[in-house]
């Protein structure tokens, strides 16, 4: 079952998580659809929902570092 997260971005709406199968999703403020990354931990699902800033962790972390 996937869980999701509202956050507070001006780019992204929420962001959902599938323990399961390690899918993390986004959902977008200016797109669609949500998309898909792969082989997430969900260790950085946590920190990234929990970022002060979720826009730099998104760009930091995750943009280029898992499959989409």
């Amino acid at each position: 079952m996937t869980e999701w997260i509202n956050v507070r971005s001006t780019a992204i709406r929420r962001v959902g998580y599938d323990s399961e199968s390690m899918q993390m999703y986004i959902d977008f403020e200016d797109s669609n659809p949500i998309y898909t990354y792969s082989r997430v931990p969900e260790h950085v699902f946590r920190t990234f929902v929990s970022a002060r800033s979720v826009g730099q962790y998104y760009h930091q972390y995750i943009k280029d570092n898992y499959n989409c």
